[in-house]
């Protein structure tokens, strides 16, 4: 298979992305694989260094508040489509796959244009802008969640859950006793790669009130905040961490995590089971994210804790109930399950095989 694969902006595209490649990869070693990325997002430092072949295009997303800017805007797409016409007549791909971001509209379109296959992957409940458009040009429609179709013509759209579902599964577990604990419960606490600098203040204050508890914490705080740490004296039941590569294989071993519910991470939860409470960000378009995290909520997987809410005096509370509740916690666990896709990857492997005529 010769494939173009794009997806840029944040790991929520990435990283479902470079699953997708793996698999590929893993079914046919002597594939091909370009990904198209932008100049300057995650993705065109990540990629490169995973050994992947890559191409740019320097390409902005609309702005809503200025009219203005959208010019420039619309100059750097036109550019960009010219730009994708000639990657794709000299790469001459079988497919070309998009997994979101804005960075997929000029290729996918290019690829419409000199008839080449196309499909998507949507990640979210909600669609986001750029799939909505393609969806309506595409060949195929892969998607994670189940109501999302709503968003695409409905004869084009596949089921086939999040990659990166199916890699969590293959993770050696990283046990309790590696990260430094004792065998009691384990509180994953998590806020995305970056930390959330509107939930770092009553982080700051969880780990103040965790002395007494009777299970450990491992506190994700982003880079960016891990500093305002330093000077707090944690009790043996917290650890503090800037980043962990090895978070996939942490919550293996994790009995409740506490983090944001974008899509990547509720296929994550629901592949292993692992009872969440959800703190969906407010700050994203469409409000995806709760949308997201309302189906596990809906269907007795997950709590739903609201930013607003997110204080040490509601969460250490909740965490508490939960952890007492044995029966409570094994039905999330179940439920978690009954929801998660493990075989996300082969769907859409197989999918692009047929839709190539292979």
């Amino acid at each position: 298979m010769r494939i173009i694969v794009s997806a840029g902006g944040t790991g929520g595209h990435i990283y479902p992305a470079l699953a997708i490649i793996n698999k590929i990869k893993d079914m046919e070693p002597s594939s091909r694989v370009l990904y198209v990325g932008t100049t300057d997002r995650m993705e065109s430092r990540l990629i490169p260094s995973l050994g992947i072949p890559y191409e740019s295009l320097e390409i902005k997303g609309l702005n809503r508040h200025s009219l203005l800017k959208n010019f420039e805007v619309l100059k750097l797409y036109n550019k960009a489509y010219k730009k994708s016409l000639k990657i794709i007549k000299d790469f001459k791909p079988d497919v070309v796959l998009g997994v979101g971001g804005y960075v997929t509209a000029p290729l996918l379109k290019a690829a419409v244009k000199l008839h080449i296959k196309t499909a998507i992957h949507e990640q979210n409940s909600i669609a986001g802008i750029t799939n909505k458009m393609l969806g309506r040009k595409v060949d195929k429609i892969f998607i994670s969640m189940k109501d999302s179709i709503n968003d695409f013509p409905k004869e084009k759209v596949v089921f086939t859950g999040n990659p990166r579902s199916q890699e969590i599964i293959n993770e050696k577990p990283v046990t309790k006793k590696e990260l430094g604990f004792d065998n009691k419960p384990l509180i994953l606490i998590v806020m995305g790669s970056l930390g959330s600098a509107t939930i770092n203040s009553e982080e700051l204050e969880i780990t103040r009130q965790i002395k007494n508890k009777d299970y450990n914490i491992l506190l994700v705080t982003g880079e960016r905040y891990f500093g305002d740490y330093k000077d707090i004296d944690l009790s043996s039941n917290i650890k503090v961490v800037p980043f962990e590569k090895r978070l996939s294989g942490i919550m293996k071993s994790t009995d409740l995590i506490v983090t944001r519910a974008g899509a990547s991470t509720i296929a994550e939860i629901t592949a292993i089971g692992l009872p969440s409470i959800l703190v969906p960000s407010p700050y994203v378009t469409n409000n995806h994210q709760y949308k997201n995290a309302l189906e596990l909520e809906k269907n007795g997987a997950g709590i739903i804790l609201p930013e607003k809410d997110f204080k040490s005096s509601t969460l250490l509370p909740l965490i508490d109930n939960l952890l007492s509740d044995k029966e409570r916690l094994e039905s999330m666990h179940k439920n978690a399950l009954k929801l998660g896709i493990t075989d996300s990857s082969d769907r859409i492997y197989k999918e692009l095989k047929k839709l190539i005529g292979d």
